[in-house]
């Protein structure tokens, strides 16, 4: 699928001519009048490149790149005016804007610029032929319609071809596995193999043989010489879960593999080379581990180039109608029963619970509900069960505005499909108050209706 460009401008002639020449160019075009109108497009679907006029009334250009760029930071941002200086796009380039172009516009310039900005966004090519896999076939499990989490696999696609250690960040149950399959899937070396491993289940004495492997005769049992999950993964990726609970003796000798690129199976006096990415993950704040030292500061470093943090579940509401649909069908499927829907006001309570254990408490939850339903419709009795009493809905309308106002409305309006007055009931409001509040924030529930289609 080719890249998306969100064109603002407030002269409309121009966003047509400029959208005119980009939709031939091959790309998929949304565009806004306003910088306000904008972060509320961005905000329900995130785009791969934004080109923006510099002199708008309220929100100006550098304004909304200032504002892209503290919430995407990997967003490109392209500014075009017809008040552009030498010392205005020297000054715009070194705060982060990707391309500074005068108008009127050179439109090969601007093409250029644009196929340059989505390409370092790992946006799809525009010239992408139907026989080829889309670009997005390496995320393909990753379930989301949630800003946060389009932005993170947008950085995860950058790293993916480089060489450099990620350390995934994350409670337990937010996919951190799913997260650097979709990395190794990305990169370069997503032909080869893919091994993992949770430092945290295996006894200290049993995780060394299975990451260095074992020579013959090198204790009790060791009949045969064994490969361990480094010579598994030579040329591929190695996912260390749980990095965190490995003990201190391992952290060293870990170290000393990443550093000599090579591995010495217990019991051998000899080494063999390996070429192995490494992707850890951890629940547990290193950075407190260090100060402790419990966990050794140059490993640390070895293992945290790029970090990626997952949000929790409760973070990306928006994503937990789909993933409910997605966990259905597959736990429907094992079962060998008809794909099960849940009530609406089971619905509803899933939505609102406080999901200490994230996805993976989702799933169990539900595959408790398909086991135990006795009708095609789970009722809300059936949730409630595997609910914690505790469970705190979602924070009043009145609390959520002083801080989010606009994510609040943003994420109501996905979980109805931009369904006005269905969001209104949810909100409390009328559907006359409501209406002023979208369009305080430049929110139009088609664009919703839209988004849901896609």
């Amino acid at each position: 699928m080719s890249a998306e460009i969100l064109l603002v401008d407030d002269d409309p002639d121009l966003l047509k001519l400029i959208g005119l020449r980009l939709t031939a160019a091959g790309y998929r075009v949304k565009s806004c009048e306003s910088g306000d109108a904008a972060l509320a497009q961005i905000a329900i679907s995130r785009p791969g490149v934004v080109v923006t006029d510099l002199r708008m009334p309220g929100i100006d250009g550098m304004q909304l790149f200032e504002q892209i760029n503290a919430q995407h930071p990997t967003l490109p941002v392209i500014i075009l005016t017809a008040h552009g200086t030498i010392p205005d796009a020297v000054a715009a380039t070194q705060r982060g804007v990707f391309g500074f172009l005068t108008k009127p516009f050179d439109p090969p310039e601007l093409l250029a610029k644009v196929a340059q900005a989505a390409a370092v966004a790992g946006e799809a090519s525009v010239n992408a032929s139907p026989g080829e896999s889309t670009a997005d076939a390496w995320r393909a499990a990753i379930i989301t319609r949630s800003s946060k989490m389009e932005d993170l696999l947008r950085r995860a696609r950058l790293v993916a071809d480089s060489m450099a250690a990620v350390l995934v960040l994350g409670e337990s149950g937010t996919g951190k596995e799913l997260l650097a399959r979709a990395i190794h899937a990305a990169s370069s070396r997503g032909g080869k193999p893919f091994m993992a491993i949770n430092c945290a289940a295996i006894p200290e004495n049993l995780l060394e043989s299975e990451l260095f492997g074992y020579a013959k005769g090198a204790f009790t049992g060791a009949t045969a010489a064994s490969p361990g999950l480094f010579q598994a993964a030579n040329g591929g990726t190695l996912f260390l879960d749980e990095i965190g609970d490995m003990p201190l003796a391992l952290q060293a000798k870990l170290l000393r593999v990443l550093q000599e690129s090579a591995v010495r199976p217990v019991g051998s006096t000899q080494t063999t080379p390996v070429d192995v990415r490494i992707v850890s993950a951890t629940h547990r704040n290193l950075d407190a581990m260090r100060a402790d030292r419990s966990f050794r500061e140059d490993l640390f470093y070895r293992l945290n180039v790029v970090a990626l943090k997952l949000p929790s579940l409760a973070e990306r509401r928006e994503d937990i109608p789909a993933l409910v649909q997605h966990f259905l069908k597959h736990i429907a499927t094992r079962y060998r029963k008809p794909v099960p829907t849940l009530a609406p006001e089971a619905l509803a309570a899933v939505v609102a619970a406080p999901w200490p254990g994230n996805v993976r408490q989702l799933e169990n939850l539900l595959e408790q509900a398909v086991a135990l339903s006795t009708t095609n419709v789970i009722p809300l009795s059936l949730v409630r069960t595997s609910l914690d009493d505790a469970q705190a809905p979602l924070v009043s309308f009145e609390t959520a505005r002083k801080s989010f106002e606009r994510d609040y409305l943003v994420r109501i309006l996905k979980l109805t499909a931009g369904n006005a007055a269905q969001a209104a009931q949810m909100a409390g409001r009328n559907r006359t108050e409501f209406y002023k509040l979208l369009q305080r924030h430049n929110l139009e529930p088609g664009m919703f209706k839209e988004a849901a289609k896609a």
